[in-house]
């Protein structure tokens, strides 16, 4: 009989099992549990009573059901408890909190019963109107000047998940030690029936601040710009479509076209395995549905369910190429930089480029090229967000944010504007993406970029690998030496530390080994760089060099890749 297993360990799991259904405020996750418990299921009860969510920077994320270890009333009431106890202590007596959700399951029950702990508490509690994308949240929490704020929402994750994601009030997440003070709180909640909670006296908001959002949002569109272009959007069955195209068409231009089969909210997400606008075959409905369209639309637009993300896709020949995070955060900086404004302005308050350090370099060589500062930062807006003077900032995983004054968080339909500024604008040159990002790679070196993940059952099978990684240091990938190998969890590079390795090798190929902060996987993050060369006289031989260039990129990359498959193998 394995160790830890046996009719001990059943027994004591039949207990806890019992004395938590019987605090369970919840009679659908109470039925669960207790159906476990009759039939003795070790293995389900093991699962569920394997601790409690971990609280962190990005909140909580799990799969819903009943026990500690999932996403269900109880344990949402115990956060709501934790987070309620420390703004009392750190914040204010009568702590103000808006609260936003999705439309996944559970979302509206976990929100309303944040707000019965928030009132309980003697605070405010502010509930949004209706399901809302996460950026309404993010704008709302500092534009009412709440004390923080509460998103419900498991963002790209599977339908069976769900999440809570905690702002403090300047409408960015929180970052470190305040998650851990937090986490302390909900540590010391004993049991739900402590927590006092209200049956009614919480606020709920009109549609005047999604008015003021929208308002907001399509003042980032510059007003000589140019507003012909032909969108199709989807928002992969999440809360998106209405709020893109109303900024979208306050904005000045023409109101997209929705793909039918994923416009409406819907927590099941049917037409796709994973709602997230990265995965292979996530965008396929909307590329069939631009395929059908005469004339032609110029660009596709995707969302991922909580629209704090914004994928893209253009025409690329008789059909379409769905954009890398990298280059779309790098035309949207280089965009801002080209139409000037405040970033033209050395007084101005805001002119700090920024990128996460899994994201492209070359944006700090935009930057530089511009006489403008740039910074580097850990993954997560939880870190972006809060760049002294920040002006924009991207992550490759297709978040960026365009207007950080007013919410400093990845925001998916202010990109989707900004996006739509852009090819307008080049539409009306008589240009195209490509030629923009061939500008690029010409004036700045080709930045080609890659990415792959080792998807685990459990988190705790990606520590094994990366303690491998840091016994035996690879001193070559791919043929080429390793110019310098450092451990992230070491605050390398003046960062703070986080899990991870960096690899720079002596031809400039950069790599990144790191566990994922909200999926069951290890991911490794790549990018080659490679000099365009000298400028002919006229241009003409542009081409060629670039063409060279990225054969060049492209050959290191696959080599690094094979390299560091083999690596991370579990």
């Amino acid at each position: 009989m394995a160790r830890g297993q046996g009719p001990d360990r059943l027994e004591r799991l039949l207990e806890q099992a019992r004395a938590w259904t019987a605090d369970d405020p919840d009679p659908v996750t109470r039925e669960e549990l207790s159906g476990l418990v009759e039939a003795r299921d070790e293995a389900a009860l093991a699962e569920r009573f394997a601790g409690f969510l971990e609280f962190g920077t990005a909140g909580l994320r799990g799969a819903l059901g009943a026990g500690p270890h999932r996403m269900n009333r109880a344990v949402v009431i115990r956060a709501a408890a934790g987070l309620v106890g420390y703004l009392r202590a750190e914040v204010s007596a009568a702590p103000t909190v808006v609260i936003g959700y999705d439309a996944r399951h559970g979302s509206a029950q976990f929100a309303q019963d944040t707000a019965a702990v928030v009132t309980g508490a003697g605070g405010r509690a502010v509930l949004l109107p209706r399901p809302l994308p996460t950026p309404v949240l993010s704008f709302a929490t500092r534009h009412l000047g709440a004390d923080a704020g509460v998103m419900v929402t498991a963002s790209h994750n599977p339908p069976q998940d769900n999440g809570y994601k905690v702002y403090l009030g300047d409408g960015s997440q929180i970052v470190p030690p305040v998650d851990e003070a937090i986490a302390a709180r909900i540590d010391a909640v004993r049991a739900v029936a402590d927590v006092p909670r209200a049956d009614e006296g919480w606020e709920v908001l009109g549609e005047e601040v999604v008015d003021s959002y929208l308002e907001r949002a399509a003042a980032v569109v510059a007003p000589e710009a140019p507003r012909a272009v032909r969108i199709v959007h989807t928002a992969l069955h999440g809360v998106g479509s209405d709020l893109v195209a109303a900024a979208l068409t306050r904005a000045g231009f023409p109101a997209p076209q929705p793909v039918p089969s994923q416009a409406d909210p819907d927590p099941d997400f049917p037409t796709v395995p994973f709602p997230n606008p990265e995965e292979p075959g996530a965008m396929d409905a909307a590329l069939e549905v631009a395929a059908r369209l005469r004339p032609a639309p110029d660009l596709v637009l995707a969302n991922d369910p909580d629209a704090d993300r914004c994928a893209v896709a253009v025409p690329e020949g008789e059909g379409w190429r769905v954009l890398r995070g990298d280059e779309v955060g790098l035309l949207l900086g280089a965009h801002l930089v080209a139409r000037g404004g405040d970033l033209a302005d050395p007084a101005a308050e805001r002119r700090v480029l920024a990128r996460s350090i899994v994201s492209s370099r070359m944006l700090g060589a935009v930057a530089e090229a511009a006489g403008l500062p740039s910074a580097e930062t850990l993954t997560g807006f939880k870190w972006i967000g809060r760049v002294p003077g920040l002006a924009y900032g991207y992550e490759e995983a297709l978040g960026y944010c365009v207007d950080p004054a007013t919410v400093p968080d990845k925001d998916g339909i202010t990109a989707a504007l900004l996006v739509a500024e852009l090819v307008a604008g080049l539409r009306a040159r008589g240009r195209t993406v490509q030629d923009a990002l061939d500008d690029l790679a010409v004036a700045h070196g080709v930045h080609q970029t890659d990415a792959f993940s080792v998807r685990v059952q459990d988190l705790a099978q990606v520590a094994p690998v990366l303690q491998r990684l840091r016994e035996q240091s690879p001193q070559l990938l791919g043929g080429v030496p390793v110019a310098r190998a450092e451990d992230l969890s070491e605050g390398a590079g003046g960062l703070p530390p986080t899990p991870g390795l960096r690899y720079t090798l002596a031809d400039d190929t950069r790599v990144i080994v790191r566990p994922s902060g909200t999926e069951p996987k290890l991911k490794v993050y790549l990018e080659a760089v490679v000099a365009v060369g000298p400028d002919s006289p006229d241009g003409s031989g542009d081409r060629e060099r670039l063409a060279g260039a990225r054969a060049e990129a492209t050959a290191r990359l696959a080599r690094t890749r094979e390299a560091m498959a083999e690596l991370t193998a579990l």
